[in-house]
């Protein structure tokens, strides 16, 4: 592949802030930011993420200086290279109240990149209605090639499990391992490449308010997830002239056109909309030191907003490696049913809360108001455990929660991954016993 021209060697920091960069010196204008005539004959182009007239803590957009203009590209028509990729709602299909769960996609026998290797597994709400959210897998084994991607119905929150990827964006290379996640904005063209030869994960698909960090309230100024931590790439581009496809999402369908040139030409921009990665790592943990569980809402790394205050579109929700101490208490996550939806995914490591069945690369999907919780050996081993404190280590599940109900789509429920007998991980408990007299 073609190296990008500028320097990748160090990132811009702290999630949602303003940033700058430029490639090639003296290409970003300075107090305008569409003068008359561009350093070097650039073209200045706006993204918008949110509407203009969006409150100023809102209001995201970015103002890129590229080449030539984003606009320079024949029609796009309907793209059948791969039909497995949708957006919610999904016609015909029934929502179903049953746990499900799936074992991990398997890489795919013939040379397929991040596009074609994409499948949809469960979605919601409606991506016309700018509401809900797709949640994607992707199973690939070559990068892509004079090809990019973009998606107008979300942005793209990407969670790899297996294998490395170099992502190149308009503003940018990130670079992002398994136990890293990178958030790519709704418009904002891109191509994976895969330095390890293949590669899998997840990828949940935002249509409603943009990710942000959650607020902290009572735990202060500190903790979770910190701004700081969250690096947006500088910018370097490519100055290429050869045909280059670009795949468009657009509500829930595949589209594509042809452009004469690499879209990575951005020679410098600044704003506040850019993709980010985030070493999940560095995830500051809060947990109880007394007893009793505090809600897993402290694990919540990223969230989506809805128009209900406190109840979210998306939460991203990890459950990292982190100290058990409490005192007389259950220590795995206790039987539940609740009125936000999980779709739960693995990227290393054993769950606390199985003792086998999900593996790594695998998913989970436990709809509102779906009783789960340990299974029997986890319960067992959990209630006659040694109470001393524990370090749950070597693990990375992660939770995207919404307030909508998820659909499994066509695929996720004729897909020989989905497990037909995962109910009876909650066969076999033992009815406990009442003291004589007291029915």
């Amino acid at each position: 592949m073609p190296e990008g021209k500028g320097s990748v060697a160090s990132m811009l920091t702290g999630f949602g802030n303003h940033h700058e960069s430029e490639a090639v010196a003296g290409a970003l204008p300075v107090g305008r930011n569409s003068p008359q005539r561009v350093p070097f004959g650039l073209y200045a182009e706006q993204l918008s993420a949110t509407a203009f007239t969006a409150p100023r803590a809102e209001n995201r957009r970015t103002w890129l200086y590229r080449m030539r203009p984003g606009a320079g590209h024949a029609p796009f028509r309907p793209y059948d290279g791969n039909p497995l990729l949708r957006s919610a709602p999904f016609a015909g299909v029934v929502p179903s109240p049953n746990r499900l769960r799936w074992n991990p996609a398997e890489l795919p026998g013939q040379p397929t990149d991040f596009i074609d290797g994409l499948v949809t597994c469960v979605g919601n709400g409606d991506v016309a209605g700018v509401a809900g959210c797709g949640v994607h897998l992707y199973a690939a084994n070559r990068s892509m090639e004079n090809r990019a991607f973009v998606s107008a119905d979300g942005e793209w929150l990407i969670v790899p499990q297996s294998g490395r990827l170099r992502i190149v964006t308009e503003m940018g290379v990130l670079d992002v391992s398994p136990l890293h996640i990178v958030l790519i904005p709704r418009g904002v063209r891109f191509r994976v490449e895969l330095p390890d030869g293949a590669a899998r994960g997840y990828v949940c698909e935002n249509h409603g308010a943009l990710f942000r960090l959650p607020d902290l309230g009572p735990i202060g100024s500190n903790g979770l997830a910190n701004p700081r931590d969250f690096e947006a790439p500088v910018a370097v581009f490519e100055d290429v002239d050869r045909p280059c496809e670009l795949i468009q999402k657009f509500q829930g369908r595949l589209w594509t056109t042809t452009l004469d040139h690499s879209p990575f030409d951005v020679v410098a921009w600044h704003g506040n909309v850019a993709p980010y990665r985030y070493d999940l790592t560095r995830f500051n943990t809060i947990g109880t030191v007394s007893y009793d569980h505090p809600d897993p809402s402290i694990f919540t790394v990223l969230t989506a907003p809805s128009d209900t205050p406190g109840t979210a579109n998306i939460d991203f929700v990890i459950f990292p490696p982190r100290w058990m101490v409490a005192e007389d208490t259950f220590r795995p996550p206790w039987f539940h049913r609740n009125i936000m939806s999980e779709y739960m995914g693995l990227i290393t490591g054993d769950y606390d809360a199985k003792a086998g069945g999900f593996a790594p690369g695998g998913g989970s999907l436990h709809n509102m108001m779906a009783a789960h919780g340990p299974d029997v050996a986890s319960h067992d081993r959990a209630v006659a455990a040694a109470l001393t404190p524990q370090k749950i280590e070597a693990t990375m599940a992660f939770m995207f929660e919404s307030r909508l109900p998820f659909v499994a789509s066509d695929w996720a429920m004729a897909t020989p991954l989905l497990q037909a007998d995962y109910d009876e991980c909650w066969a076999g408990f033992v009815k406990a016993q009442l003291p004589e007299g007291d029915a």
